[in-house]
Parts: structure tokens; C-alpha cells; sequence
């Protein structure tokens, strides 16, 4: 069935002078235009339009019965309400800033089953890749460091990498990412987005639950339970497990990986208007001769090396080994008024061990001798020996509502938070020389472990956030809102080396005006603020980024907020942007320094559909052209692709309901990086060309229970290369496939 289009709230658009009439931008307008229209397009086939100037507050009746719109509800790629960027629910039309939030289903569909492969196969989200467990996240050009749960955030940083894309997606209902500068939300952060994942709640009145095996190439096995049930005979207090283990080898020689975790919630009704829920979460993960890096990409002659996608230099002593534990409780009070207050706390601990060994060097294509890109520095190779442990305390309070004035009804958010996050690594490491690594052309990756000396603290520091913020969300008139904000930071970090303490305040101010009952513009504002852990080559740390982020745009919303569509253009400005020197830090385990530049400027455009064109068919198909620049026109981080498409789908047969039929696919454009060359001698440019890659995917419904599902990723076996920004190579995954078997009761 077809379904009308509902009368709901808040859209826009707004370009500021300039891009629209960028030629660079042409080819990707096209698309922004065809994408506009689908909705349109649809609605206009299905259904009148609402009658001009009524109340767009109102919402048409969907005719549907209470049955169906819970099951789609349930299986849409969209999601109706979030409280993402404001903390106030909101439909995402509301919402001055680009939003995608990835459903349950969506999740399900792709097989995105850890954090890292949501953002991957997100729309304007960018990966860099390190190796085989080393992932971070960029939008915009910039480095994704605000990682939330439940709207608790976690300072990240790239030089202790504990996991946290590795977070498995079983224990999330949904993934919030907010792309922009985040201030309001967290006070701190790079104009690049931030990513809330929300935990699944106990929200069963009776036993159900779903339990899936799969089993994929590369021996990969996976299995889940997801069990609800009530813990009360009224039902007013019930309970949510979710256990899952997964084993599996790897296209990569030789490396094999081990994960476990367990989610366990309870949600209990007080009373009818207070709800408490704790919460405990558990994830484990072992991997086995990892790579550090991957392979040397060229030869001392600047020719490219030719090593086959599987190649290891791991030995066998090297493993990665992550473990993280959280606790965490909310407390939930509504009011007749309208009004809701929200108390939560948390306590995280993460553990980091790991012995590995790395290949950083150029060779000889004859002799296989190797020499290092730094002048004078006869280091190919190291070892480390790694441990540490991050402690994050945090406590959230706020409370939202509405109030009157002047005659309207407006919205109001406010409140306080404080976190404390302890830091706490210990290293040993080695170098090795060209002599002692020996003809790397004859490397079968046996080399002995080192002979570990005492590991020292290489990093101790405590960071203190304390915050008090506000928002908001002021009827001018009836298609006119206007939302301001501001959050109060104080930022303390005291280390091994200096202390540093700043008081900071982020502005936020967006404008929304509904244009009809479906299209709406908006414009926004917000100021950055960023504390960096990169140090420069005298073991500094660089002083905070600071800037101003600009947004303007235009989105829709059809059939209830089950399908929404959003253009973009954005701009930001940056001071004391973070770029590497290529060096090493002199005393350090290969540190690279860094050092600070102004003048960075990151503009572009975006857009997204996502969502129900019709009962039967989903849709995410979404796209982002930027470019970041430092003053002087150098590129800001040109590993990663300017210009990105990212479509994924599924289509039920109307003919045949039982069947599900889908696929997408991920399209970049061509990246590049300039490398210090052997002995420190010019650079050598590292590229990767433009590419596709294909998914396709099939669900079978065997029964109302039971479901069978196929997925098959990069159908052309694509080989292309992850990492252009270093000195070697690490080659994205091969053509793979997962069957998958759900029970549901």
C-alpha cells in the first residue's frame, strides 16, 4: 500500500553566496537535484498535497492500522523523532544541522555489525585506516573525536586506539551522527561530527526475543541472543539481554580475531511518570598476529612494490587485545506539564594490551636492504609492548519542557554535566635496524620477540570536563522557529608534562522556517573549540583548535517521518589545526610530531535520502563534495575523498512478501599523499584512483519466526588500497560473503 503524506514540522534551505555557482560542485548538483525530486516525485504520485496554510503542526492520520505502524516503525530505515544536536526530541526536520541517524533495521540489513562499519557505509563519513584493528572516522576533512553512549561522551584520541569503532551493533537500537560542530552537546570537538549510539532498553511486556547465527568466508562464525522479558507480573519492571560471540580468520594471512559481549538492562516504572534503568555492558577483543601498519608500498628506487593482499608481517608472538566494561543508570521524571528531567550516570573502564611488531621502511628490490624515510635515522622496523587503561566517570543532568510567552508555546532545555576521564598507557619498544631485520625479501614474518624491558609510563593524564548548558527553541510564528544555545566548558588536563586549563563558551544559534507542509530552510551557527593530544617535536601539546562553523540548508519530510530528505552546504573556519611534520618525536616509540596552522578553511555540500518510498521499498542514498584547505591552498588531509555517493536498499516483492531483495553501493573519488622518501630524500606520492564497490544482499522469510540471509560485499572484488597516507599498503577486504539464520519469538 501506498501512504499519504503527513503534515509535520520544521524543514530548510539556505546557500550562502558562492557555492551553488562553484563549478567543481556541477557534477554532484545533478545529483542533489535528481534527489530532491524523488520524494516529490512520490508524493505527488500518492497522495494530494495538504491544503496550503493550515496548521503544520497537525498531523495527518496515516491509513494504517495500530499493527502495521508498529511493524514499520520497526523496519523502516528511518527514525522519527531524535534528540540528536539539541537534546530535544525533535523530528530531524527541526534540526538546524545535517543529521543521519542508522536504524535497527538498516543495521540489520547490511550486516553492519560493528561501529566502524556503520560510519563506514554512512553518508559524508570518511575512514582512515591504520591496519587491521586501527580505524579512525573523519568528516568535513577532519578527525571524528566525539564518541557518545546515551549522550555521555568519551575523549578519543588516535595514538591509543582502544576500540571504540570496534563496538559491536547488537547492543544499539540505533546510531545518531550529527555532522558539524557539536559544542552545544559537548562543549569540545573538531567541526566534523559527532556519533551517539543508543543503547537498547527493556521496553518488552512479555517474553520475546531473536537469536541469529551466521557464518561467513574466512571461518567466520557469529552468534547472538537478544532475550526481553518482563521481571514482574504487572510487567512494570523488565529485563534485556544481549550476548554474542564471534571467531574468525581473515583475508590477511594468518591473523584471526575473537570477540565476545554481553549487554544486560533493566527498565523498571517507578511510577507512571518515573522510569529508572541500569544497565551493564561488556565487550571483549582478542586478535592474533595483527598487522602494525601492512607493507612496504615502494622500493628504495621509488618503484611500487607488488605484495598480494594477504601478505602479514606480523610474527607470531603479536596479538591486540581489548576489554571494555561499562555500568551505567538513568533516572527519568515526567511531568503533567510537558516537562521531563533526566539524571544519568556512568562509569566506563577500557583496557588496552598488545605486543606487535611494525615494517617502516624502504627496501631494495635486489639486495633487501632497507633504509628509513627519516635523514640519518637507521630504523626499518620496531617493536612495542603496550598497556594501558582509560577511566571515564560522568554524570548528566538536564531537563526539557515547554513554556508560554508572548501568547506562544516555545521549548526550553537546560542543564549540567561533569566528566572525568583518566588516562594511563605503559610502553616498551625497540627499534630495528636494516641489519638486524636482515634481506626483507626473503621476511617470512619469523622474527624473534624482544627481549622486553621494563615497560615505563609513556602517558598519564586526567582530564576534566565540567559544563553547564542551555537551548532553546522559540515560536517566532508559525513556519518561523529559532533555536539558541550556549554550553559553558571548563576544560582541565593535567599530564605527565604540563597542565592546562581553559574556560570556554559555545554559541549556538539556528534558524528554521517551513517553507510548506513538507520543505523547510535553515541556517546555523556554532563555534569550535578543541583541545588537541597531537604534541609538536619538543613533546608540546598544540593549543586548542578554535574557529566557527556555518550551515545552511534545506530538508523535507514525507508520510509521517518516515521518509526525509536534506541538502546541505557548510562552511568552516580554523586556527591551530593539527598537521604532521613527518618527523618522529626524538624519545618516543614513533611519535610523529605535529605542528599547528591557521587559516585552515573546510567548505562543501551534502545531501540525503533515507528512509520508505513506498511500504515495500527502503532507501539510504546520501553524498558530500568538500574541500579543506590550509591558508596557503595546501589540501587538509587529501587521503581521504572529496567527493563520495553512498546508496544502500531494500525492496520487498510485491508478488512474493516472504522475499526481500537489496544492495548498494560506495563510490569515492581518486585520493592522494605526499611521503618523505628513502633517507628523508624529496617525496614520493601515494595514490589511489577512484572506485566502486558493490553489496548485495537477499532475505528469505522461511516462516514468521524464521528468516534465512545472504550477504555479498565487494561483488567485483575490487582491490584497492585503504591507506595512502603512509609508507605502506593495506588493502581493503575481498570479494566475501555471510549467511545468516534469525529466530524471532
Amino acid at each position: 500500500m501506498f501512504f499519504a503524506p503527513g503534515r509535520t514540522r520544521e524543514k530548510g534551505f539556505s546557500q550562502q553566496a558562492g557555492y551553488a555557482q562553484a563549478p567543481r560542485y556541477s557534477a554532484l548538483a545533478v545529483l542533489v537535484a535528481v534527489a530532491l525530486q524523488v520524494p516529490h516525485t512520490f508524493a505527488a504520485e500518492q497522495a494530494a498535497a495538504p491544503v496550503a496554510g493550515s496548521n503544520k503542526d497537525q498531523t495527518l492520520t496515516v491509513e494504517a492500522s495500530a499493527e502495521s505502524a508498529t511493524d514499520s516503525a520497526a523496519t523502516d530505515y528511518s527514525v522519527p523523532v531524535t534528540s540528536a544536536g539539541t537534546k530535544m526530541p525533535m523530528i530531524a526536520r527541526d534540526i538546524p544541522q545535517s543529521v543521519s541517524i542508522i536504524s535497527k533495521q538498516r543495521m540489520e540489513d547490511q550486516q553492519l555489525q560493528s561501529l566502524g562499519q556503520v560510519l563506514y557505509n554512512t553518508t559524508a563519513i570518511q575512514e582512515g585506516v591504520a591496519d587491521m584493528d586501527r580505524r579512525t572516522y573523519y568528516s568535513r576533512g577532519f578527525l571524528i573525536d566525539n564518541y557518545m553512549v546515551d549522550g555521555i561522551p568519551t575523549v578519543f584520541e588516535t595514538r591509543w586506539n582502544l576500540g571504540d569503532s570496534q563496538s559491536d551493533t547488537a547492543m544499539f537500537e540505533r546510531i545518531e551522527v550529527v555532522r558539524g560542530a557539536s559544542g552545544l552537546m559537548t562543549g569540545t570537538g573538531n567541526p566534523s561530527a559527532s556519533i551517539n549510539m543508543i543503547h537498547k532498553h527493556a521496553d518488552s511486556r512479555e517474553f520475546a526475543g531473536n537469536v541469529s547465527a551466521s557464518y561467513g568466508s574466512w571461518n567466520k562464525q557469529r552468534y547472538v541472543a537478544d532475550l526481553s522479558a518482563p521481571l514482574s507480573e504487572s510487567g512494570n519492571v523488565r529485563g534485556r539481554i544481549v550476548a554474542g560471540y564471534q571467531d574468525g580468520n581473515s583475508f590477511v594471512e594468518r591473523y584471526s580475531a575473537e570477540k565476545k559481549f554481553l549487554y544486560g538492562v533493566v527498565d523498571a516504572d517507578l511510577t507512571d511518570s518515573t522510569t529508572l534503568t541500569v544497565g551493564y555492558e561488556y565487550q571483549e577483543t582478542n586478535a592474533n598476529r595483527p598487522t602494525w601498519g601492512g607493507a612496504p608500498r615502494w622500493y628504495t628506487d621509488g618503484s611500487k612494490t607488488d605484495y598480494r593482499r594477504g601478505f602479514n608481517s606480523a610474527p607470531d608472538w603479536a596479538y591486540n587485545d581489548k576489554q571494555n566494561n561499562k555500568v551505567f543508570a538513568n533516572l527519568k521524571q515526567s511531568f503533567d506539564n510537558g516537562w521531563q528531567a533526566n539524571l544519568t550516570g556512568t562509569h566506563n573502564e577500557t583496557l588496552i594490551n598488545s605486543k606487535q611488531m611494525y615494517i617502516d621502511g624502504y627496501f631494495d628490490k635486489t639486495t633487501g636492504l632497507g633504509v628509513s624515510r627519516y635523514q640519518d635515522y637507521d630504523v626499518v622496523a620496531g617493536t612495542g609492548y603496550n598497556s594501558g587503561k582509560r577511566k571515564v566517570n560522568a554524570v548528566d543532568a538536564y531537563a526539557s519542557g515547554p513554556f508560554e510567552l508572548l501568547g506562544r508555546q516555545h521549548e526550553l532545555m537546560m542543564g549540567l554535566s561533569y566528566t572525568k576521564q583518566k588516562n594511563t598507557y605503559y610502553s616498551s619498544f625497540a627499534n630495528i635496524s636494516s641489519a638486524e631485520l636482515g634481506n626483507f625479501n626473503d621476511f617470512n614474518s619469523s622474527f624473534p620477540e624482544t627481549d622486553w624491558g621494563p615497560r615505563t609510563l609513556a602517558q598519564e593524564d586526567i582530564i576534566r570536563k565540567k559544563s553547564a548548558y542551555m537551548a532553546t527553541r522559540l515560536s517566532l510564528a508559525d513556519p518561523l522557529h529559532l533555536i539558541l544555545g550556549a554550553r559553558y566548558t571548563n576544560y582541565n588536563s593535567h599530564s605527565l608534562t604540563q597542565e592546562f586549563e581553559k574556560n570556554n563558551v559555545s554559541p549556538y544559534a539556528g534558524l528554521v522556517f517551513d517553507i510548506n507542509e513538507n520543505w523547510s530552510t535553515y541556517a546555523s551557527y556554532t563555534s569550535v573549540f578543541q583541545p588537541q593530544t597531537q604534541r609538536d617535536i619538543n613533546r608540546s601539546f598544540l593549543s586548542p583548535v578554535i574557529g566557527k562553523n556555518y550551515e545552511a540548508g534545506v530538508k523535507s519530510d514525507w508520510f509521517n517521518s518516515r521518509l526525509t530528505t536534506s541538502v546541505s552546504v557548510f562552511r568552516a573556519e580554523l586556527d591551530n589545526v593539527a598537521q604532521t611534520t613527518n618527523q618522529v618525536i626524538p624519545g618516543t616509540a614513533g611519535e610523529t610530531a605535529y605542528k599547528a596552522t591557521d587559516g585552515t578553511v573546510s567548505r562543501g555540500v551534502e545531501f540525503e535520502i533515507n528512509g520508505a518510498i513506498t511500504d515495500n521499498w527502503q532507501m539510504t542514498f546520501g553524498g558530500t563534495r568538500y574541500i579543506a584547505e590550509e591558508r596557503d591552498g595546501t589540501a587538509v588531509n587529501p587521503q581521504l575523498p572529496r567527493t563520495q555517493l553512498k546508496l544502500f536498499t531494500s525492496y520487498r516483492l510485491p508478488m512474493l512478501q516472504e522475499v526481500t531483495v537489496g544492495g548498494g553501493v560506495n563510490w569515492q573519488t581518486h585520493v592522494w599523499s605526499d611521503i618523505a622518501g628513502p633517507d628523508g630524500n624529496g617525496t614520493l606520492r601515494a595514490e589511489q584512483g577512484s572506485y566502486a564497490l558493490v553489496n548485495l544482499f537477499s532475505r528469505y522469510q522461511v516462516t514468521k519466526q524464521l528468516s534465512l540471509q545472504a550477504n555479498l560485499n565487494n561483488l567485483f572484488d575490487k582491490e584497492y588500497d585503504t591507506t595512502v597516507d603512509n609508507i605502506y599498503t593495506v588493502y581493503g577486504e575481498p570479494r566475501n560473503f555471510s549467511l545468516t539464520a534469525s529466530y524471532q519469538f
